[in-house]
């Protein structure tokens, strides 16, 4: 399994480091758990203003947001042994931060989550519908027990 990080934080951001290699693992385990047989994912951590740029350009909503995902294509990961080109998933640790406090949780605990679901809406989960919204929090919950707070 290939999962690219890229990382661009600014340097002296509030947030402190990331610890990217944790944040991988955790994408290449959810990517297997969801079957996932090869493929490439970039994780991307940025600021405040550059999540609020992506998120106006491309669903045309003027604030930051916490997570984006940014599929390539739509396929069944399941059936190939061909390394995909996955898509991106793009975090924002300061609005992490603001959800951590405000859920009285740790920013690593929101981060993980943030993590999974962006994978999740990669692979083709979503929650426009109150339906796949509980479809998708349910495996957000099994994969957290699962993969990061085991």
């Amino acid at each position: 399994m290939n999962v690219i990080v890229n990382s661009e934080i600014p340097e002296g951001h509030p947030v402190g480091i990331i610890d990217e290699e944790k944040w991988r693992d955790l994408a290449i385990h959810t990517l297997k758990a969801e079957g996932v047989q090869a493929g490439e994912l970039n994780l991307i951590f940025v600021d405040s203003q550059n999540i609020q740029q992506l998120n106006k350009t491309y669903l045309g909503k003027s604030e930051p947001t916490d997570v984006l995902a940014f599929p390539i294509d739509s396929f069944d990961v399941s059936t190939t042994d061909t390394p995909l080109l996955l898509g991106d998933v793009v975090i924002c640790p300061e609005m992490a931060m603001e959800n951590a406090k405000a859920q009285n949780k740790t920013l690593e605990e929101e981060i993980a989550l943030l993590v999974l679901h962006g994978v999740l809406h990669i692979l083709g989960y979503d929650h426009a519908e109150p339906n796949e919204k509980a479809v998708m929090k349910k495996r957000e919950k099994q994969l957290l027990s699962e993969l990061y707070l085991s």
